[in-house]
């Protein structure tokens, strides 16, 4: 029971440690970030920070590690087992939930990468270009058994991660767009809904014409 009850202390604490991060970060970058303001913006004693992370880079690297995390799921939903139009859908549902709850960490995300993506390891760089080519072979499989027209299957995972992305990265812009002060729940049902009838309509084929 101890050692249930230090564990659910430890994921909450680690949780309140890189969401404060992951907003300091987000706002002043890596090198213009200290391990005090991460600590003071979380509410815990700079002590307790160094508790569960050995230095301002681990929490960045944990920072990314969850985001990375989060799009690995929902790119599961592109499964060979899945009918195509349901797995796009569910991708684009997930992927549009992400840049609800979580626009700060794809923020910090886009910042880094405008700024060269030198935090990314060729370790995390592998792990992107080997889920990407899983998802692409998915794809290409659903194109060769016909259930979906021929497609540069590369380029249509990078729109569909570009057109979800851009909810979180220029939530400015969407408000302004959509004319509304906050985006709240219905907004992002409205683009998954959208984007993904778009994409459904250029990409199952059509019924064959009578002769």
């Amino acid at each position: 029971m101890e050692k249930l009850q230090e564990e659910r202390i430890r994921t909450r604490n680690v949780r309140r440690i890189l969401d404060a991060a992951t907003e300091v970060f987000a706002r002043k970058g890596f090198d213009g970030t200290r391990i005090t303001e991460i600590a003071e913006a979380s509410g815990l004693p700079k002590a307790n920070v160094y508790y569960y992370f050995g230095s301002k880079d681990d929490i960045y690297r944990a920072a990314i590690a969850r985001l990375i995390q989060g799009w690995d799921e929902a790119l599961e939903e592109i499964a060979l087992e899945k009918d195509p139009a349901e797995a796009f859908t569910r991708y684009v549902t997930a992927k549009l939930r992400l840049s609800h709850q979580h626009p700060t960490e794809s923020r910090l995300f886009a910042n880094e990468i405008l700024r060269g993506a030198e935090f990314l390891t060729e370790q995390e760089r592998k792990h992107i270009r080997d889920v990407t080519n899983y998802r692409v072979a998915v794809i290409e499989a659903w194109i060769a058994a016909g259930k979906i027209v021929q497609v540069d299957a590369r380029h249509l995972l990078i729109m569909l991660w570009a057109a979800t992305q851009f909810y979180a990265d220029f939530q400015p812009v969407v408000r302004d767009a959509l004319g509304n002060r906050n985006l709240e729940s219905a907004d992002f049902d409205a683009a998954a809904r959208c984007i993904a009838d778009t994409i459904l309509a250029g990409l199952i084929p059509r019924d064959s014409e009578p002769t």
